[in-house]
């Protein structure tokens, strides 16, 4: 055995803030890091071609960044379970590195490759990485009667109180590979990165963020810069710049949460008032929002397949598969929905507040089960994860952990609220660009309109279904 070490790249495809690849670093500077593409991901139904874009755009950013410091990045196809021990086995590694993660197909990856390399003799070292506070650092109770959380305030007030650690650096070198193994490597069955199309994907639109580690410290910094000093003021509004855009990074790993919480922290020290600090501290709410969700699924993982909540598992979900596709293609007929759910197909990506908007309109409107919107959104988001994604539609679905039981959203309401001038209805509704906008906030366009402009009549009275969803709910918990 040798003193060549692998690491495994997942969700950590950066090398600054990633404290798998320093500790492997330390450990060795004969170092080979790896990704594998993993056929159980990429032939599942719910690939969103834009999310493997960025992907790829990271990984193609990484291997540059290796070949800075003397490394080389190999890609592998095929299922992890036999690519890395049989690497390892070739290779003679003494020792496997790598982040954990959250979701159940991940953890029993891993727990298959870790007993397969132990097999080998092979070491196997894990390290929490994604998360500030790893699943199990913070519980309510006391020490002799822990348990994980599954309502947020109280979560928040706990996380929030523990100290954070401070980013780490990223390995200044690696050693050259000898001759020999250079040879060896040949043997693995290596590939060069593949493009989109030669994984069977396609996708021809902008990124809303620029792929890799540099873009996504450059976005960090821009929005550190201003748009955070008003962010708990501009965040709703789907129109304006108000968001961080950082999801798809922080859903990859292209920075690191560490480096994220330390920017705020510097942003905070510097606040001068106590209305910039409430902009600053709300969207650390929102970053332990995201440990929230992936902390539940780690400890609940049965929420990956069905509700939080046991009467919702009995709901008579209508499930009209006409209605569905019109809220998918943004053919409702209530210029909110339509305007989120284009803004979804055209580009990959949703505000927030309009991903609550057309997850309460399917479920409480149209009564579709959350999880056709669940793997709808999985099928098209840039920054789809699981945890967040399920958590966000159990939230408002009313399945979820959420100790409001029943939630529903006006459409009207909610544009009235936050697209009061029908900028972004507009922007995503060409069609109906030109009518007034107090019909394109509440909606009540005439079937003339309608007509005259080729947009379709709403497709359900939304007082109507509400009262209806009402009394089923009434009838479920009784």
């Amino acid at each position: 055995m040798t003193d060549l070490v692998l690491f495994w790249h997942r969700r950590d495809l950066r090398l600054t803030d990633n404290l798998g690849l320093l500790e492997a670093r330390e450990h060795s500077a004969k170092l080979i890091p790896l990704f594998c593409f993993d056929p159980n991901i990429l032939e599942r139904d719910d690939i969103a071609p834009a999310r493997l874009a960025y992907l790829l755009g990271c990984l193609e950013s990484l291997e540059r960044g290796y070949r800075q410091v003397g490394g080389r990045l190999l890609f592998l196809a095929g299922k992890p379970q036999e690519k890395i021990p049989q690497l390892a086995d070739v290779l003679e590694a003494k020792a496997v590195y790598w982040n954990q993660d959250v979701e159940p197909y991940g953890r029993e990856r891993d727990r298959q490759v870790k007993e397969r390399l132990t097999q080998q003799g092979v070491e196997v070292h894990e390290d929490w990485d994604q998360l500030l506070h790893a699943p199990g650092e913070v519980l309510t109770g006391t020490s002799n009667n822990c348990k994980p959380y599954t309502v947020y305030t109280p979560y928040w007030k706990n996380w929030s109180r523990q100290p954070k650690e401070k980013p780490v650096p990223s390995p200044e070198s690696l050693e050259m590979l000898t001759e020999r193994e250079e040879q060896k490597l040949e043997t693995v069955g290596a590939i060069a990165l593949p493009s989109l199309k030669e994984l069977g994907f396609a996708w021809d639109e902008p990124l809303i963020l620029e792929p890799g580690e540099a873009a996504a410290k450059a976005q960090l910094e821009s929005f550190c810069h201003r748009g955070i000093y008003s962010y708990d003021e501009q965040r709703n509004y789907p129109f304006n710049d108000g968001t961080s855009r950082l999801s798809p990074a922080l859903k990859f790993g292209a920075i690191g949460i560490r480096e994220v919480w330390a920017a705020t922290e510097s942003v905070m020290e510097n606040a001068r008032s106590d209305e910039t600090r409430d902009h600053i501290l709300t969207w650390q709410q929102e970053l332990a929002w995201r440990e929230f969700y992936q902390t539940v699924m780690y400890f609940f993982p049965e929420l990956a397949q069905g509700p939080y909540r046991e009467p919702w598992d009995r709901f008579p979900w209508q499930n009209d598969e006409q209605k569905f596709a019109a809220w998918c293609e943004g053919k409702t007929g209530f210029p909110i929905v339509d305007a989120a759910m284009r803004q979804l197909n055209q580009t990959g990506w949703m505000h927030n507040r309009c991903r609550m908007i057309v997850a309460s309109f399917l479920t409480k409107d149209l009564m579709i089960n959350w999880q056709w919107g669940e793997k709808y959104f999985m099928q098209h988001l840039i920054d789809g994860d699981l945890s967040a994604n399920n958590g966000g539609w159990q939230w408002s679905a009313s399945s979820g952990m959420d100790p409001k039981p029943l939630r529903i959203f006006n459409p009207a309401s909610q544009a009235k609220k936050y697209d009061p001038q029908a900028e972004y209805i507009r922007h995503w509704l060409p069609e109906i660009r030109s009518l007034e906008t107090k019909d394109l906030v509440t909606g009540n366009i005439t079937p003339l309109d309608c007509e005259a402009c080729g947009y379709p009549r709403a497709i359900v009275n939304h007082n109507e279904q509400q009262r209806i969803f009402k009394e089923i709910y009434k009838d479920l918990k009784s």
